[in-house]
């Protein structure tokens, strides 16, 4: 969520930079709930000094022996009026944080202008695709020809956007998360979290995640109604929601595996062949909680840690850095990972690194102690996929592949693969 005080003192300010995201702020509308709150407030504020006075007076005349019933009717009165006004001063505040809840974060200043993934400027870019001297097979072709890439079964299992992994396909996997998870705790040093896959509506709310994207959730309505993870984003940078974190115990630094589950509700008709886009899929998500200052150094930390990964396992990638236009909900500044796939011919995402600022913090009033004031300020987070772990298999078996259908396991991964060096096909591939 916005600064409250940005909006209130520099509105014109903020509503350019939510332009630069395609949306547009109606000043006016925001600006006559802002005239009706400071209304009511003065109001309320002069009735409760009223009711003050007129109290006292009743304490006076009561030690003189005067008769207070007059009075005490003009303080029951004033008590009706502050009832009222408080009513509509919480309808005009709700309405505020309606209109709130609804705004994106502003870019940073260093993110480019651009509306789509076409205006995104790319940063830098790691190996080369290897040369092949056959025809390169996508990930479909030669995961169902290993005999363990299934999505007929799970098709009558789940319906669409689902896949059976079986036998060394489903040990690949298993080994991809646990190296990564090794990687980011033992080298990077992240605390590893168990944590759990159904959360609250208040902490996809502190996210970003609801309201505005409660179609692309998996509701479950039980009571409390609550809601599958879309991310372990949610559940990580949530443990510190309500929290006040003394100086010295920033950055914390938290890394969890877990199955994400999303609709994908607004990707009708796109990646419907095979693993790209799933409604449950696995990653390793990698969360830090900051200090304001060391944020942009936490950002860049932690999309290294991502890139790590892949440089270990050899994938030729390249780091962008997104428009304005093309950035998820809550972030301030995003780099994006994007793993070559032979079978496409392209790089498509892998890993998601976003910076929010203190716009999560402000939903869920996650703070830190600042040692000079002693006050509470709100913490910055950061979060990034460390990776998504079936769009990494899915760049493992397509780099790796071999002209007879085999795929080559990178040594990397081959101390979680009993020893194993080779996925063979069932059958052979013509």
């Amino acid at each position: 969520m916005l600064d409250p005080q940005l909006l209130r003192h520099d509105l014109e300010g903020a509503a350019a930079g939510l332009a630069r995201r395609g949306y547009h702020l109606d000043m006016e509308h925001y600006a006559s709930f802002e005239t009706q709150r400071k209304k009511l407030q003065t109001e309320l504020q002069q009735l409760q000094n009223q009711r003050n006075t007129q109290s006292k007076s009743i304490g006076q005349a009561k030690a003189q022996g005067e008769d207070i019933e007059p009075l005490k009717q003009q303080v029951a009165q004033i008590g009706e009026q502050m009832r009222s006004i408080q009513e509509q001063l919480d309808q005009v505040q709700q309405g505020l944080e309606d209109l709130m809840l609804d705004m994106p974060n502003i870019p940073a200043d260093d993110v480019p202008d651009g509306r789509s993934e076409d205006d995104n400027s790319e940063v830098r870019r790691s190996g080369q695709p290897r040369e092949l001297d056959f025809e390169p097979r996508d990930h479909v072709e030669l995961g169902q020809a290993l005999a363990g890439m299934d999505f007929e079964r799970a098709a009558k299992l789940s319906g669409s956007r689902f896949t059976v992994l079986t036998g060394p396909l489903a040990q690949l996997q298993r080994a991809l998360a646990q190296f990564m998870l090794q990687m980011h705790v033992e080298q990077h040093g992240y605390t590893e979290a168990y944590v759990p896959y159904l959360v609250s509506a208040a902490a996809m709310r502190g996210t970003g995640q609801l309201p505005k994207f409660e179609d692309d959730a998996f509701r479950i309505d039980d009571d409390p109604v609550r809601y599958l993870i879309p991310t372990a984003e949610v559940s990580l940078t949530n443990l510190v929601a309500d929290d006040i974190i003394e100086a010295g115990h920033l950055p914390l630094k938290f890394v969890a595996h877990t199955p994400c589950f999303r609709r994908e509700a607004g990707s009708y008709g796109k990646d419907t062949r095979g693993m790209i886009r799933q409604h449950q899929f696995d990653k390793v998500e990698l969360v830090q909680i900051s200090l304001p200052n060391e944020a942009e150094d936490c950002l860049e930390q932690l999309t290294a840690h991502a890139e790590a990964v892949l440089e270990a396992l050899e994938l030729p990638y390249r780091t962008m850095l997104l428009c304005a236009g093309d950035m998820g909900f809550s972030a301030c500044k995003t780099y994006d990972l994007e793993v070559w796939l032979p079978g496409q011919q392209a790089y498509r995402e892998i890993s998601s690194c976003s910076h929010f600022g203190n716009f999560q913090a402000r939903r869920m009033q996650a703070r830190w102690r600042n040692p000079e004031t002693g006050k509470p300020e709100l913490v910055h987070t950061i979060n990034g996929s460390g990776l998504a772990v079936g769009r990494t298999l899915v760049a493992v078996l397509e780099n790796y592949q071999n002209q007879d259908g085999s795929v080559t396991i990178p040594e990397v991964l081959r101390p979680w693969m009993g020893g194993m060096d080779v996925l063979s096909p069932a059958s052979s591939l013509s």
